[in-house]
C-alpha cells in the first residue's frame, strides 16, 4: 500500500463484483473510505466485512434518483466528504438485430448505462461544487470507441458516456472537478463470462477466450482496470480531464492478433511510384 487515496471518500455504483469491487479493493487498500453502491445487498455486506471500517453498503437502483442521491448522501454522513464518484454499474442490456430490438429494452439499457452516469455525476456535482473539489470518473467501454464490439444500445450509451464526460469537464473544471471516463477491454467478469463462456459462473472459460482474442496473449482481470481508476482517481492525474483511459490490450489501437502482414509474408508496397 501506498497511499494514494489517503483520506479520499469515494462512491463506486456497482460497486459490488467484478470491476467495481476490485476498484473497491484498491481504493481501501490505497488509504480510501468507500461507499458500496449497489442492487447486491448480499455480496455488497460480503465484501463490506472484507474491507472493514473503510467500506459501508448501501442498496441502490441506479435507475432511480434518489437511490444515487442516497448513496453520496452515505457518503459524505458516514466519511464527511466526497472526494471520488466512480459511476461504474453497468450491464449487458438489449441484443439482436436492430429491427427486433424492443424500444422498452433499449430504454432500460440506456437508463442503467448512460441516465445513471447522469445522475451520479449530477449528484457528486451537487458535493463537489461547494467544497471545490473532486473526480468524476465513469466506465465506457471500447464499444463506446468503435462500433461492431457490443450491441447496439450498449454501444450508444457508452458513446453517450464519453462525451458526456467531456462536456461536463468542460463546465466543471472551474471549480476544482476533475471529469473523466475509463474504457475497459475484454474483462474477465461474471457479466462477460455469460457473453463469452455461456454462464457467469464460467470465468476460466471465459479468461481462456479473452486470452486467445488479446494481442498480449492473456486476459485482463477487473485489477487492471482498478488500476486505470485509481490513477485516474489520484492525484497523480492533476492534470487529466475531459479524457478518456483505454485499457483493452491494444484492441481498439493496434487490433486483436498479427495480421498477415506481420508474420513473415512478403508485403508488397508502393512508394514513389516503386514496388518492393
Amino acid at each position: 500500500m501506498t497511499g494514494r487515496l489517503e483520506g479520499k471518500v469515494a462512491v463506486i455504483t456497482g460497486g459490488a463484483s467484478g470491476i467495481g469491487a476490485g476498484t473497491a479493493r484498491r481504493f481501501v487498500e490505497e488509504g480510501a473510505s468507500v461507499v458500496i453502491a449497489d442492487l447486491q445487498r448480499d455480496a455488497g455486506e460480503e465484501l463490506v466485512a472484507e474491507l472493514g471500517d473503510g467500506a459501508c453498503f448501501i442498496r441502490c437502483d441506479v435507475t432511480i434518483e434518489d437511490d444515487i442521491a442516497a448513496a453520496i448522501d452515505r457518503a459524505v454522513a458516514e466519511f464527511g466528504c466526497l472526494d471520488v464518484m466512480f459511476n461504474n454499474a453497468g450491464i449487458v442490456g438489449a441484443t439482436g438485430p436492430i429491427a427486433d430490438t424492443p424500444a422498452d429494452a433499449w430504454d432500460n439499457t440506456v437508463s442503467i448505462l448512460l441516465r445513471a452516469v447522469f445522475l451520479g455525476t449530477k449528484h457528486a456535482a451537487r458535493v463537489m461544487v461547494p467544497q471545490g473539489s473532486g473526480t468524476i470518473i465513469s466506465t465506457s467501454s471500447t464499444a463506446g470507441v468503435l462500433g461492431g464490439l457490443g450491441p447496439h444500445a450498449y454501444t450508444a450509451a457508452k458513446h453517450g458516456v464519453i462525451g458526456f464526460t467531456k462536456s461536463v469537464a468542460n463546465e466543471l473544471g472551474q471549480y476544482g472537478i476533475r471529469v473523466n471516463a475509463i474504457a475497459p477491454g475484454n474483462t474477465v467478469t461474471a457479466m462477460t463470462a455469460k457473453v463469452t463462456a455461456g454462464h457467469h459462473e464460467n470465468t476460466d472459460g471465459a479468461t481462456d477466450r479473452i486470452a486467445k482474442m488479446s494481442l498480449l496473449g492473456y486476459a485482463g482481470f477487473p485489477d487492471d482496470i482498478a488500476n486505470g481508476v485509481l490513477y485516474l482517481a489520484s492525484d497523480e492525474a492533476r492534470y487529466v480531464t475531459g479524457h478518456t483511459l483505454v485499457v483493452d490490450a491494444g484492441h481498439t489501437t493496434a487490433g486483436l492478433k498479427p495480421n498477415r502482414f506481420h508474420v513473415g509474408e512478403t508485403v508488397q508496397y508502393h512508394e514513389a511510384g516503386r514496388t518492393t
